[in-house]
C-alpha cells in the first residue's frame, strides 16, 4: 500500500462521533476511550475513506526524523530529475497519439505534462464537486447505509439536490448529519 499523507480524520462509535483533528490526536483519544478496537469507524476527512484502526502502516503521522549515521555511503546519482519529483510510468497511446506528441514543442513528456496541467485547470471546480460528492457517498454508505432515506438521499446527492440532500437526512443522526454536511459542502454547484 503506498504512502499517503492523511493529515486528520474523524472517528464514531455507532453514529456518534467522538474524535477529531490529527490522527495522532485522534489515535490518542480512542486509545483513551473504553472500547474495543474494532468497535470505532475512522474516516479521512479529506476523502471520506474509512481509515482502520490503529493505522495500518503509511497512514500513521510522520514521526520527527532522527540524527542517524548512515551505515552505507550515499548512492551514486540516478539517471533523470528525482530532485523535480519526474516519475517515470508507462503510457499506453495509439501511433497516431505518439506521432502528434512527437511532433509538439519539448517533445511527448513536455507535451503530456501541459495537457494536464491545461485539463486540471479547466476542469478543477468540476473535480472539486466531484471529489466532495464521492467522499460524502463514501462516509455515507459506511455509516449510514441502514439509515432510513439511505437511497434517496443518495439519489439526491449524485442529482446535486442540495435541498432535497439536506431533506433526507435531516432525521439522521446530529454527529452523521453534521459530519456529512461538512464533506459535501463543495458537492453542489452553486
Amino acid at each position: 500500500m503506498p504512502t499517503q499523507n492523511l493529515s486528520t480524520c474523524t472517528a464514531f462509535v455507532g453514529h456518534q462521533r467522538v474524535a477529531a483533528g490529527p490522527y495522532a490526536d485522534v489515535a490518542d483519544t480512542l486509545a483513551s476511550l473504553d472500547h474495543a478496537a474494532g468497535s470505532f469507524l475512522v474516516f479521512d476527512d479529506a476523502t471520506g475513506l474509512q481509515v482502520d484502526f490503529p493505522w495500518p502502516a503509511g497512514y500513521a503521522p510522520a514521526q520527527p526524523l532522527q540524527a542517524e549515521v548512515p551505515d552505507e555511503p550515499p548512492a551514486a546519482p540516478s539517471v533523470g530529475r528525482p530532485k523535480l519529483g519526474v516519475v517515470a510510468r508507462e503510457v499506453t497511446l495509439l501511433p497516431r497519439h505518439w506521432e502528434w506528441l512527437g511532433q509538439q514543442r519539448g517533445g511527448a513528456s513536455a507535451a503530456l505534462r501541459r495537457l494536464v496541467d491545461e485539463a486540471r485547470t479547466a476542469h478543477a471546480s468540476r473535480d472539486q464537486i466531484r471529489q466532495a460528492k464521492e467522499a460524502g457517498y463514501r462516509f455515507m454508505s459506511a455509516i449510514g447505509g441502514d439509515l432510513p432515506g439511505f437511497e434517496e438521499a443518495s439519489r439526491a446527492l449524485f442529482a446535486f439536490d442540495a435541498t432535497d440532500f439536506s431533506g433526507k437526512i435531516a432525521h439522521w443522526p446530529v454527529d452523521v448529519q453534521t459530519y456529512l454536511a461538512w464533506l459535501t459542502r463543495n458537492a453542489f454547484p452553486v
